[in-house]
């Protein structure tokens, strides 16, 4: 049984074992208790959320000096600089984005005709989304949250290649990797065209068969790539294998963790995170917090586990585009992140604290709370759904209203 001790926040140290809060975890930035501090980042974090901790004196060093341990999990990732902002970007990749969205609907809508992929098509949405991501990842990020159930299955495919590029630069891919990773993204679930589409859109839950069917998506899609001239084995083989698992109980080989690729392990995360946060067919959509602590419980089962920590803290709680209730109860859209701050978006508040519409959007940037400018009260309480309390992305999107030119 593990010895566990009461401190002060203040006696927190890098290398402690938080074993528990002195608050609800989901009232705090930390997706769950049993977390090892890593930098004074995360000290500063806690101290802010709490009083007092609870350490876990076995697993913390009595001197409080950070592990040597080295793994993907601990070791930190480069910090990029946005090269402009989430506004200019968003007024320079609109345009882009569309038409990104477009082909991805007409490469799915010719699959399904028997018409070979456009790969010039599908190059030049990759190269527009990584150039994007390399300037400013928050305004890719921001417009992928705005979608149509009816065309889940091609905004999925894309909204993967965003995140999973989005990913790979936190991680400090090189941009051919990049480049590489968003193709990986895009095409992943093309064997999907192959699925009926009564099964593919059906709301039920399936028969034994239909859902074999469903898995055989990955095989259609490895025959698809396979028949399509100047396709990258990486790519082809991400499709095979974005549903394998690292405990080997996976589809469609139950392959060993040793041979599934690095990339098919990224696309596994992302693919599922996206899906757990949109509208389909047969579930609706659940916060991110949500999609995150799925995540972190299947760590080292179904996906990496030191992936799957570190896309946690490339994502953050509180990612662009989330609906978030405030401790002053207001109600607001995350608009900006911060790579150095995570839990101190940049936040438009669209509902006052009787969850009122506001005459005009107040625009916060939390961070001003650390610099003592701004009351701890605008804290993020919880993440919310898209659509509660009448907040839709959507509607505020196409209204102008979360962006400042």
């Amino acid at each position: 049984m593990a010895n566990i001790k009461k401190i002060s926040v203040c006696d927190l140290r890098i290398g402690m074992v938080v074993a528990k809060l002195d608050r609800d975890w989901l009232d705090t930035p930390f997706l769950m208790q049993g977390f090892k501090i890593l930098d004074r980042e995360e000290v500063r974090v806690v101290t802010q959320y709490c009083e007092h901790v609870w350490i876990d004196t076995d697993l913390s060093p009595a001197s409080g000096h950070s592990s040597s341990e080295g793994s993907a999990s601990s070791a930190s990732s480069p910090v990029f600089e946005p090269e402009c902002s989430v506004e200019e970007e968003h007024k320079r990749i609109q345009e882009e984005f569309n038409g990104s969205r477009n082909r991805t609907r007409d490469l799915h809508d010719n699959i399904r005709l028997g018409k070979d992929i456009d790969n010039d098509s599908v190059r030049r949405s990759v190269d527009e989304c990584v150039n994007s991501v390399l300037r400013n990842p928050d305004a890719l990020l921001w417009m992928s949250k705005i979608r149509e159930e009816s065309e889940y299955t091609a905004e999925h495919s894309l909204n993967v290649c965003i995140l999973a590029v989005a990913f790979g630069r936190y991680l400090g891919y090189e941009k051919k990797d990049l480049e590489m990773l968003g193709l990986c993204g895009l095409l992943h679930d093309i064997g999907k065209m192959r699925v009926p589409l009564d099964i593919l859109e059906n709301p039920g839950k399936l028969t034994t068969k239909e859902m074999n069917m469903m898995k055989a998506h990955t095989v259609h899609g490895r025959n698809l790539l396979l028949s399509s001239p100047s396709i990258d084995p990486l790519v082809i083989d991400t499709a095979y294998s974005h549903h394998e698992r690292i405990d080997g109980a996976g589809y469609p080989r139950k392959m060993a963790a040793e041979k599934i690729s690095q990339f098919a392990r990224i696309i596994s995360i992302v693919d599922s995170y996206d899906a757990i946060t949109a509208d389909r067919c047969y579930s609706k959509a659940r916060p991110s917090t949500t999609a995150l602590k799925i995540i972190y419980e299947e760590r080292g089962k179904q996906f990496d586990e030191e992936l799957a920590i570190q896309f946690i803290k490339a994502i953050g709680l509180f990612p662009v585009g989330s609906v978030v209730e405030l401790y002053t109860g207001d109600i607001g859209i995350v608009i900006e992140t911060s790579l150095v701050r995570r839990h101190l978006p940049r936040v438009a508040i669209v509902l006052d604290e009787n969850h009122e519409k506001k005459d005009k959007t107040k625009f916060v940037n939390l961070a001003f709370i650390e610099e003592g400018d701004l009351s701890k009260d605008f804290l993020i309480k919880k993440v919310l759904p898209d659509g509660e309390h009448g907040v839709f992305l959507r509607e505020y999107q196409e209204q102008g209203i979360l962006i400042v030119y």
